[in-house]
């Protein structure tokens, strides 16, 4: 019953922090998405910090069990446009928190969670394998620094573009995630 409830709370604080980000979600918006009261909540976690950083070391979690399901035969640019299809999709349904910004407090307990960090180095590492691969491939610029394709594909998972285009109604769903990809692995230039 104990841990029912953490997931349930830890699956809602990931939606609220998909909804709202950190700095508007409050102990009460979890405790009311749970049906819970805020001091039962607080049984579970003592701060909305700490909260949140439960549902972020989640949410790596997720992450690396998504990538471990890639077929290892898939070649690295294929698991690298999944893994953004993957995250646009749960960005769109609020599954995927966004970043915390720099001045967050939220980014100072999760650079100092042992988890948090173990988990980021894990996931960063297996996305710069194929990063490398794919640039070896000739199918990502190789004059590009691994490093600013990783950060760039990590943008992908808390991109404001995909709500301004859920919000315009213009495109499903399925079409924002195409474009969204399209554009972050063929860029913007028309083709000759």
């Amino acid at each position: 019953m104990h841990q029912a409830r953490e997931d349930a709370i830890l699956r809602s604080t990931c939606q609220l922090l998909g909804e709202k980000a950190f700095d508007a979600m409050t102990m009460d918006d979890v405790a009311n998405a749970v049906g819970i009261a805020k001091a039962s909540l607080y049984k579970h976690f003592c701060s909305k910090e700490e909260l949140c950083s439960a549902a972020m070391v989640q949410i790596l979690g997720r992450v690396q069990a998504y990538l471990e399901s890639l077929p290892a035969e898939m070649p690295p640019i294929d698991k690298l446009q999944a893994l953004v299809r993957w995250s646009l999709e749960r960005l769109l349904t609020n599954e995927m928190p966004l970043l915390p910004s720099r001045n967050s407090t939220l980014r100072a307990v999760l650079m100092a969670n042992k988890d948090y960090l173990n988990g980021l180095v894990t996931v960063s590492d297996q996305i710069g394998e194929w990063i490398t691969l794919a640039q070896s491939q000739g199918l990502i610029n190789p004059g590009l620094p691994p490093v600013v394709v990783l950060y760039t594909l990590f943008a992908r998972a808390c991109d404001p573009v995909v709500s301004f285009l859920k919000e315009s109604g213009q495109y499903s769903d399925e079409e924002i995630v195409k474009l969204v990809v399209r554009t972050c692995f063929d860029g913007l230039a028309a083709r000759s």
